[in-house]
């Protein structure tokens, strides 16, 4: 059983109906506590293998950390409706010094850590109604009218002009990042789409390669996923 928490700050259980696509198809816990194990050092403590084969572990351990959110995490999953974790914004509790909700102002103008420049993008990327996080239940996205594929870039009908591009033209999408680093996603088909003027979309976790790993806020440290630096040339194949 997985836990889900919705748009709601409610936390409930869920329990898929439907066999495997594969014996050999890993789950998200899985695969990252993979990388953990071949990433960082051994540490008797942290007990991965374990994880991956009880997720009510992982929940009782996130119990033990939040104590005050999960309380009878494990005992809870099965509430109708699922238990209410709680949100401060919603209870208007600000923790701040004023006690109040506070705006924060960037220090400069653009807050995407790069400045313009001729042939280059900035790229958002996004979710189709049909995935939550990593999790792709379909290629279907009628949020933007896109059926059966997914290796798509949209560009404004502008955009694609200027490029000397058309619409159903394969292309490349290139890092422009200068940090020494070749960053690229092959083959996209160019979708016009309206957006503003330098802007490009594509979806996540696909163009995941071209995030730098030094392109993220300062404070929160959440990587920049709805402005990346790129470029685009037309595909070779």
């Amino acid at each position: 059983t997985v836990t889900i928490e919705d748009s709601l700050s409610h936390i409930h259980g869920s329990t898929g109906r439907h066999k495997p696509a594969s014996p050999d198809l890993r789950s998200e816990l899985a695969i990252v506590a993979g990388i953990a194990k071949h990433t960082l050092a051994s540490n008797p403590a942290v007990k991965w293998d374990d994880w991956v084969g009880d997720y009510s572990l992982v929940r009782a351990l996130i119990e033990k950390t939040y104590p005050d959110q999960f309380r009878d995490f494990n005992g809870r999953l099965d509430v109708p409706g699922g238990f209410y974790r709680g949100n401060a914004a919603r209870d208007r509790v600000w923790e701040t010094d004023s006690g109040k909700a506070e705006f924060t102002v960037p220090d400069h103008l653009s807050a995407t850590g790069f400045d313009e420049a001729p042939g280059r993008f900035r790229l958002i990327t996004l979710r189709s109604n049909d995935q939550f996080n990593t999790t792709i239940y379909g290629m279907s996205d009628r949020l933007r009218g896109i059926e059966g594929e997914r290796d798509v870039i949209l560009m404004s009908p502008h955009d694609i002009k200027a490029a000397g591009l058309s619409a159903d033209q394969r292309v490349d999408l290139v890092g422009d990042v200068e940090d020494g680093r070749e960053r690229m996603v092959l083959n996209l088909k160019v979708t016009p789409f309206d957006l503003p003027t330098g802007c490009l979309a594509g979806y996540y976790p696909e163009l995941n390669p071209l995030v730098a790993l030094s392109h993220h806020d300062r404070q929160s440290g959440t990587p920049a996923y709805k402005s990346v630096p790129v470029r685009v040339k037309p595909s070779d194949a």
